[in-house]
């Protein structure tokens, strides 16, 4: 694409109506919503979609370790001494492995990493040692994000679950709202204009995700919540009273990643093969999302996207193994593609001047960002022994002032989290390969090989 300024494009609205209404509201839709208890009975099956176990409690109940099936498959740290008194510019320093369930989302805050699984429990991590946790019966955990005090979890359920740290134990997390909010719920349900038609025969409240939640993000004021989903849609979310103000159909299939930028842009990436702009225009007590432009359009599906931390470079992770970046000092005219992995590219995380991809391949690519913006391929991390799904850097706190070092956290579907320690003063390294695909440990999943697949994990 040309390098033209985003203000030159007009903004076009694509799809930020609440669609085609019907119909009045179904009992069935509307009984037990906000029962962990009580799944809704026309909940979605998807892919990968975890068994609801009746007999767990509500997501507030205290966190008991010994009525967890971590005490029957305890986590085991493994610490790397080695790498904690070596110069090298990266190393393993820690192992965290359990075999309670595939890891599928990770976040780190000051000194606590957060974890998520396909198993009923969310890990908080201090020090490389288990400090808490605590539950929800939605099972899979695909998005975790720190937003100030509160925790934010997005489910396989298509709901959002908001966690705040107790103020009397800080071992303790309690569960303070679930999106939709019962209130939301039922004053939305009474019209019937508030429902949409996603399948044939099938109405939902405009306000729910019909199907997983893939990614969530905030704004910087973190005064907007967005949360996007397998239904094609993504939503918007007030930050102070947890209503939902809008929702988009972003995409012609399911939105993979999303990433709130600076300006009030908002960029999303689907198993459609796109990424695309959106403008976010606030309207009195809402929002309005005009569609910008189509960034990449591509057959193979857009996996994963990452913003650095200063806003001024954009990456997009794909099936195919490629991670595509643009530029915003060019008014993001596409400046290049990084290659270095053999499957598909599930994962993203920028920190510095380094940019990290996981992939399907089992490998973590680091790659470092020059002056000229050019990207080399300083080090590829090998370790795990299935895919590589989800990454979180934070800096490295025992690093000196004048230092810039990081400590990156990798989650797997060979149910571990692995910390690294890595330099931006690296160098690149040669003669380095991901390892060879072994598929016995993890979930076969035959869309790794499929450069069209609709949904990657």
């Amino acid at each position: 694409m040309t390098g033209s300024s985003l203000k030159g494009h007009a903004l076009l609205e694509e799809g930020s109506s609440h669609g085609k209404r019907f119909g009045k509201p179904k009992k069935d839709e509307f009984d037990g919503y906000n029962s962990d208890n009580h799944p809704r009975k026309n909940s979605p099956v998807t892919l990968a979609a975890p068994h609801l176990d009746p007999q767990m409690v509500v997501d507030s109940t205290s966190y008991d370790p010994s009525l967890s099936p971590l005490s029957k498959s305890p986590w085991s740290s493994h610490m790397n001494e080695d790498a904690l008194i070596s110069n090298d510019n990266e190393a393993l320093i820690g192992s965290l492995v359990r075999e309670e369930g595939h890891i599928y989302s990770l976040a780190a805050t000051k000194d606590l990493l957060y974890t998520g699984s396909d198993s009923k429990n969310i890990r908080v991590w201090k020090n490389q040692k288990e400090f808490t946790g605590f539950k929800s019966n939605s099972g899979l955990v695909k998005a975790i994000v720190i937003a100030g005090e509160k925790i934010l979890t997005g489910h396989q359920d298509g709901r959002i679950r908001v966690w705040k740290v107790s103020g009397k134990n800080d071992q303790q997390h309690k569960r303070v709202a679930t999106l939709p909010t019962l209130r939301n719920y039922i004053k939305c349900s009474v019209k019937p204009s508030n429902y949409v038609e996603v399948k044939r025969h099938r109405n939902v409240l405009w306000i729910k995700h019909y199907d997983a939640i893939s990614c969530l993000g905030i704004t910087e004021d973190h005064s907007y919540i967005y949360s996007a989903s397998w239904d094609k849609t993504f939503k918007v979310w007030r930050t102070s009273n947890f209503k939902c103000l809008e929702s988009v159909t972003a995409h012609d299939d399911a939105v993979n990643a999303l990433v709130v930028g600076l300006e009030n842009l908002v960029f999303t990436g689907s198993a459609d093969g796109t990424v695309k702009i959106w403008q976010r225009d606030v309207q009195g007590k809402g929002t309005k999302h005009l569609f910008s432009h189509t960034l990449l359009k591509k057959e193979c599906a857009v996996t994963a996207l990452a913003m650095s931390v200063d806003g001024s470079f954009l990456y997009a992770g794909s099936s195919d193994g490629l991670v595509n970046y643009w530029a915003k000092e060019t008014n993001l005219e596409h400046r290049g593609v990084l290659k270095g992995h053999k499957l598909a590219v599930l994962c993203l995380a920028a920190a510095g001047n380094l940019v990290f991809s996981g992939s399907a391949d089992m490998s973590i690519c680091v790659w470092k960002r020059s002056l000229s913006e050019e990207h080399t391929c300083v080090h590829v991390l090998s370790g795990h022994a299935g895919p590589v799904k989800c990454l979180a850097a934070e800096r490295d706190p025992d690093a000196m002032c004048n230092e810039r070092r990081w400590i990156l956290y990798s989650g797997s579907l060979d149910k571990s989290v692995k910390m690294w320690k890595v330099s931006e003063h690296a160098t690149p390294q040669n003669n380095h390969q991901p390892p060879k695909l072994s598929v016995d440990h993890f979930p076969r999943i035959s869309s790794f090989k499929r450069s069209n697949s609709k949904r990657l994990i």
